[in-house]
């Protein structure tokens, strides 16, 4: 698990494991083997973005926020149509029509074009907001190399996962919750 975290970090696994061992000590987080933020770990670290939030430009963040909106539903499109051959009530796709996946795959870079830029513009405001873009550029390569469960698997990196983690990230430096953005058609 430090192995993982680590490459998902970007960080030495020595200084993740000490890390892990002392927001775990500390309460912050739960669980073995899967890691997991504690009620106590939650509530500082809605504390910790709210003073975040605090020191931003909340315009260039909103704007980002926006602009995700229709690349979201880009991506969200794309990716039922990888699952499902004729979109939400299709029938799922048992990837035996490679000329249908490699239209589909083909999107994902016309998505990724679309997408970095409002990284970049989120990251005016929140720097560590950066390893988005290369986490996505990994999956994106991952997926081109023939890889395609690093477009839509759990549990690993791959494209959708860190999508959604931006997508959560966004939500929470504009200062809301998933459920209200939900209300207001922003994390469908």
């Amino acid at each position: 698990m430090p192995a993982d975290l680590s490459a998902t970090l970007g960080e030495e696994p020595d200084d993740v494991t000490e890390t892990v061992e002392q927001l775990t000590s500390s309460g912050f987080l739960v669980g073995e083997p899967a890691l997991r933020i504690s009620p106590s770990g939650r509530d500082r670290l809605d504390t910790l973005l709210a003073e975040e939030r605090a020191g931003i430009d909340a315009a260039v963040i909103a704007g980002a926020y926006d602009d995700f909106h229709a690349v979201n539903a880009d991506f969200k499109a794309l990716v039922t149509d990888w699952q499902l051959k004729g979109g939400p009530a299709g029938t799922p796709n048992a990837h035996d029509d490679a000329e249908y996946d490699a239209a589909v795959l083909a999107r994902l870079d016309e998505v990724h074009a679309r997408v970095v830029p409002i990284i970049d513009e989120a990251t005016t405001q929140l720097p560590r907001l950066n390893a988005y873009s290369s986490k996505l550029s990994v999956a994106l390569h991952k997926v081109k190399a023939g890889e395609t469960t690093w477009l839509a698997r759990p549990l690993i990196d791959s494209y959708h996962t860190v999508w959604f983690e931006l997508h959560e990230e966004l939500i929470g430096a504009v200062g809301l919750t998933r459920e209200q953005a939900a209300k207001s058609g922003g994390a469908q």
